[in-house]
């Protein structure tokens, strides 16, 4: 469920550059929250050049936005590490400054999201809701680590 949206100017990221950013934000949200990589998910989003605006004016300056939706019933202390590690992560790897990263951390409960064909479990529950997914789709899910 997990899932990241970075957004930046067309041409920004390169094609190397988003597939470290996609390993270490998937790093970062399993390390740090114990959730099974094949939930988590990263989307690029390349904003034209015309169509990025920051206080009304067109963006004139480095700017990536990371937007990240996760299951509610964290802890904020858990929610500000992964903030403080995705920006940092972010900024290295796209070779910016932090000041030119923005991350937002959006809850959302799981019993309104569908996963993998069920309704999630709860932060904590992935152990249980995984032994009851049929193994045709546990197979799937595992591909993927």
């Amino acid at each position: 469920m997990p899932t990241y949206t970075i957004s930046a100017q067309q041409g920004r990221l390169s094609d190397n550059q988003k597939s470290s950013l996609a390993a270490a934000i998937t790093d970062i949200h399993c390390q740090l929250t114990g959730a099974p990589k094949y939930f988590v998910q990263v989307i690029f989003v390349d904003v034209p050049k015309n169509n990025y605006f920051v206080a009304g004016k067109l963006l004139a300056h480095d700017n990536i936005f990371v937007h990240g939706q996760i299951r509610a019933g964290r802890q904020l202390e858990l929610k500000q590490q992964l903030i403080v590690a995705i920006m940092a992560s972010t900024a290295a790897i796209a070779e910016t400054d932090s000041a030119s990263v923005q991350v937002y951390i959006l809850d959302v409960p799981a019993q309104q999201v569908a996963e993998w064909g069920r309704i999630l479990p709860l932060p904590g529950d992935e152990a249980g809701w995984d032994a009851e997914t049929p193994a045709s789709i546990r197979e799937r899910m595992n591909r993927l680590l």
